[in-house]
């Protein structure tokens, strides 16, 4: 893997957290949690196309997907389900695996990332991902993609201070979940599952600035765009009715506040347990105590507990 990566700083992370790699670790990791404890499998970050060009990532991204059903075939008690990898920088590659991973492998949803080798998933190349996931039912989990290379500043060739990560992962996440809006894409598919991670990143702190702020101002700080015509051809809805059938995870490093919040702006029918393991001090256990930690703390009935925990998932992924 290490002579596959384009960006080896991106390698980085990975190489130094056995439960990313290491199976024996992770399921030692795992039984810190009880014998009911499962994990849903994905591909962590970075994307395939950054480890991969369009000639190569169709063969990677079969590998990760049998690779991930075996081992949900070889261990269904810790690993009841896994969300297939595609190689988005080849279209015709992506539609193929995404229909092998489901059809022939049992995958219960895929993953994209926000950006696609720079190209917003908005581009009309990428809508039969979305088209196809909406045809079939299943959800999509999107994570963000940035490094280092995306510069603070204009002045700059590198972010500072590994704000590309902290903050702007978040930002990232938020901009894709808009351009998915304003494209039309969730009035066109009103039922279409799009999991964000953390928590929809900034979108339900900035309710009141996408709400009065952008929903009903649209287009007064612009000229020349004709957002009128938006309205009425693609959003007949105020944006940010749209940005609340979004679904998200809970991985914000333990953050109650944070949580809090996300459930007020999704509701607990739209929020499903995530924690960001293995990526903490730890190498993976403190993730998910903190989390547990912050869920069990909320002021919510234990029904909607149990959706969060495992019951919206399992619902989403048909998996009931």
């Amino acid at each position: 893997m290490r002579e596959l990566a384009v960006d080896r700083a991106a390698f980085k992370r990975w190489l130094e957290l056995p439960a990313l790699h290491d199976v024996d670790a992770r399921l030692r990791m795992m039984d810190e949690f009880g014998e009911d404890y499962q994990q849903v499998l994905t591909l962590s970050s970075p994307p395939l196309e950054l480890l991969a060009g369009p000639g190569e990532s169709a063969a990677l991204a079969r590998l990760a997907n049998t690779s991930m059903r075996e081992l949900c075939a070889r261990r269904p008690d810790r690993f009841p389900a896994f969300v297939a990898a595609l190689p988005m920088n080849d279209p015709d590659a992506t539609m193929t695996e995404l229909a092998h991973a489901v059809d022939d492998l049992g995958a219960r949803g895929v993953q994209v990332f926000t950006n696609v080798g720079g190209r917003p998933l908005d581009d009309p190349e990428f809508a039969p991902v979305f088209d196809e996931m909406a045809r079939r039912d299943l959800p999509v989990w999107l994570h963000p993609a940035r490094g280092a290379g995306f510069a603070d500043y204009a002045s700059e060739d590198t972010s500072a201070y590994e704000i590309w990560w902290a903050l702007g992962w978040p930002y990232e996440t938020s901009v894709a979940m808009a351009r998915l809006v304003f494209s039309g894409l969730m009035e066109r598919h009103p039922d279409i599952k799009i999991i964000t991670h953390h928590l929809g990143a900034m979108i339900p702190y900035l309710e009141g600035r996408i709400g009065l702020g952008w929903s009903d101002q649209l287009g007064s700080r612009t000229a020349g765009d004709a957002y009128e015509r938006l309205h009425r051809a693609r959003l007949p809805r105020r944006p940010l009715e749209y940005f609340r059938r979004f679904y998200a995870d809970t991985a914000l490093s333990g953050s109650a506040i944070g949580t809090r919040c996300g459930l007020d702006f999704f509701g607990t029918d739209r929020v499903l347990f995530g924690t960001d393991c293995p990526f903490d001090p730890e190498g993976g256990p403190l993730y998910i105590r903190e989390t547990i930690r912050v869920v069990d703390g909320l002021d919510i009935t234990g029904a909607e507990r149990e959706q969060i925990y495992h019951g919206t998932v399992r619902r989403l992924m048909r998996l009931d």
